[in-house]
């Protein structure tokens, strides 16, 4: 009987990754495991998704079978290994249903939570950086019993229920046997302690709502949805572990004038028709100061100038982006008569034959109409 392809035995594509294809071996594990499952030929079923997972989670042997299907694999020597790879055997898939694994200590020292600040910041001060302090609430240990969450004076008990380990064992029938799983305590909330007197300050938690002033660097270049890692200045440890870390997410206000993208700024400079025309040096406002601009004569609406190294520093320290100057060509409103009639006078000695760099556009209109 011949093998079937091993990408169907998954149910992947051959474009899957190796999470996609750990993912779709551990539901067939699951479901064909000769200890748990009931149905028909599952032992056959376990080992063919197995043989499959080897050898396609195992890049040179996935390239192998690739190109020479399962010809190619048995000449290599590998599938149908009896061993669980990375499953580690049937204890850790008999867990997926059941809950099972060991839990922490709950008296071990555990690290504080981290924390997320959002930080809104002006055009200008994302461009440049800035130095700032930033008041953020967080749960501080409680300076009247230490974090301990006892009364001063008094000390906590260790819980009877669950003899300190923060776990209850419970026992469940099941179509194979008798199973014990662990729960956390509901006696002690999973600390392995009892607090017979709790703390008037911080009520038996062991920590209390303060806001903190810490300083932040906010570095040249940063740009909307960076993030900032500030060590150690997230919510304090439990049990004398270390604190968590204070993430700070930036978000940028939008400029009247400017645009951003990664480092380079973009702008549009208004010009007039005569400016486009005759040409002109106007004065362009950049995130660094003002600079001159030459507009050439015969400057098209939309063209774009390069001001080189005028756009934002960039975040890592690998120099400036450029500035983007686009022209805008602005028609003008409520002409005076006199205005009105030199433009006549313009367009009947040809002031409609405006060309670019592929010749007259009216000639080229007109032309599209001839038979």
């Amino acid at each position: 009987m011949s093998k079937r392809d091993y990408y169907d035995v998954l149910g992947v594509d051959q474009d899957a990754s190796k999470d996609d294809i750990k993912k779709a071996y551990r539901k067939l594990a699951r479901k064909y495991h000769p200890d748990v499952s009931e149905e028909e030929n599952a032992s056959d079923k376990f080992k063919e998704a197995k043989e499959a997972y080897e050898v396609l989670s195992d890049e040179q042997k996935r390239a192998q079978y690739d190109q020479f299907g399962h010809a190619g694999a048995q000449s290599q020597g590998f599938g149908g290994a009896q061993d669980f790879g990375d499953f580690g055997g049937f204890g850790d898939i008999f867990d997926m249903f059941f809950g099972g694994g060991r839990r922490r200590d709950p008296n071990a020292p555990q690290q504080g939570a981290d924390l997320q600040y959002t930080m809104t910041l002006d055009f200008e001060e994302a461009i440049f950086g800035k130095e700032t302090d930033v008041n953020i609430p967080t749960d501080e240990e409680c300076d009247t019993c230490h974090g301990s969450g006892a009364k001063p004076g008094t000390k906590t008990e260790t819980c009877s229920y669950c003899k300190g380990s923060g776990q209850l064992n419970m026992e469940q029938n099941t179509p194979f046997g008798r199973v014990v799983n662990r729960r956390v305590c509901h006696h002690c909330d999973g600390s392995g302690k009892i607090i017979p007197e709790k703390c008037r300050t911080c009520g038996g938690a062991g920590k209390v709502k303060q806001n903190k002033s810490i300083h932040i660097s906010i570095p040249k270049g940063i740009d909307e949805g960076h993030q900032i890692r500030v060590s150690g200045k997230g919510e304090a440890g439990v049990n004398g572990g270390p604190p968590g870390d204070l993430f700070v997410v930036i978000k940028v206000r939008p400029h009247e004038f400017f645009e951003r993208d990664g480092d380079q700024i973009y702008c549009e400079l208004p010009i007039t028709f005569a400016q486009a025309a005759l040409g002109d040096e106007v004065e362009v406002p950049t995130v660094h100061g003002k600079v001159m601009l030459t507009i050439p004569a015969g400057t098209q609406a939309g063209k774009t100038f390069r001001l080189k190294g005028k756009g934002a520093p960039n975040v890592r320290g690998y120099g400036h982006g450029d500035q983007q100057v686009q022209t805008k060509v602005i028609t003008p409103n409520n002409l005076t008569e006199r205005q009105k009639e030199l433009l006549r006078e313009f367009n009947e000695i040809g002031g409609n034959e405006s060309t670019d760099e592929q010749g007259s556009l009216f000639q080229r209109f007109k032309n599209a109409f001839k038979s």
